[in-house]
């Protein structure tokens, strides 16, 4: 063990990232969690994710909103803001601050100046690297869950396993029933046809088709994604021969979280709402339209059949693989 236990009581983690991203460095965060029971953890990260804070009490005290930085896309540079964000960082006087957020290029620099005892994280051959000893070599061609596991095991934390969790409340359950959706659990499949990127969506006519296959089958089908998502949505709709039942725009994330545990299977392009199936055992048809499915395809291939369509734009195959999928079904 790098550290000495006794001397860690406040660690910083830093991961300014989306839900998916946020999903795959849980087991990473488990593992921490075990070897220091008692610190204070806090996630540095994006507005957002202070709902994903409150969702893990097991792992997280607080939330800090990191609140941009030169080179970051994610929001806009406020400088006043990271002034002040820097200074009250500096003031909690971590013990331990840990840099998730990726290869370390831009982000290093900025974790040193939290100020903390000890600083860890990833860094690349030729850039600024705080600590050598803390800091891992980027590893690639891996997946993400495995990335951040090789970390901990890199600062003598030993694994607490991989798989998923997203943890549902009983205010996730009533927001679920208040939907009033005409479906029945395990008797329908969600779709889910948008991402945060239009690059990366997959064709709304194949969604439809799929769509339409399993009401064929017996199966209702609900269609999901944010408000922002509605125009795709509609557009898998006018694809579409048969009727879906319309959920995007409606759900928490809490809500979606019941809706996709609930769901037959899921199929949705490889975002968020694939590692909360993999988190569920909610069995799926992931199509990764990033060209990396070997770092965000959901790990049990028992569960989830993902395409790289980058490299294999066949939509037979998904096709036959979602029969495949729904010839277990039984009404």
């Amino acid at each position: 063990m790098i550290f000495s236990t006794e001397r860690i009581e406040r660690i910083a983690i830093f991961r300014a990232l989306q839900l998916g991203d946020l999903l795959c460095a849980i087991p990473a965060i488990r593992a921490l969690r075990a070897q220091f029971p008692l610190a204070h953890i806090a996630l540095i990260g994006l507005p957002w994710a202070e709902s994903l804070v409150k969702r893990f009490p097991q792992y997280f005290d607080y939330f800090i909103h990191f609140p941009g930085y030169p080179g970051f896309p994610e929001q806009p540079v406020d400088p006043e803001a990271f002034t002040t964000f820097l200074g009250g960082v500096q003031a909690a006087k971590f013990d331990l601050a840990i840099q998730i957020q990726g290869n370390g290029t831009l982000i290093n620099p900025v974790i040193e100046l939290f100020g903390a005892t000890y600083t860890a994280g990833f860094c690349v051959t030729g850039d600024y690297c705080p600590d050598e000893k803390l800091f891992l070599q980027y590893p690639t061609g891996i997946h993400e869950i495995e990335r951040h596991l090789a970390l901990m095991k890199h600062l003598g934390i030993p694994s607490r396993g991989t798989q998923l969790e997203f943890p549902l409340t009983s205010a996730d359950e009533a927001a679920f029933r208040a939907l009033e959706l005409p479906v029945k659990s395990k008797k329908y499949v969600c779709v889910h046809p948008g991402s945060r990127g239009a690059w990366r969506q997959w064709p709304p006519a194949c969604f439809a088709a799929l769509a339409d296959y399993c009401i064929d089958q017996g199966l209702a089908v609900v269609l999901t994604g944010t408000e922002t998502e509605r125009p795709i949505v509609d557009d898998v709709v006018k694809h579409m021969k048969k009727v879906p039942v319309i959920a995007a725009g409606k759900t928490s994330l809490g809500a979606i979280g019941v809706l996709i545990r609930n769901a037959y299977a899921l199929i949705a392009n490889c975002t968020g709402v694939s590692h909360m199936a993999a988190a569920f055992q909610t069995p799926g048809i992931v199509i990764s339209m990033d060209g990396e499915p070997e770092r965000w395809a959901p790990l049990n291939k028992s569960l989830h059949f993902t395409i790289n369509w980058l490299k294999e734009p066949d939509f037979e195959q998904v096709f036959e693989e979602t029969k495949k999928l729904l010839s277990r079904y039984r009404p």
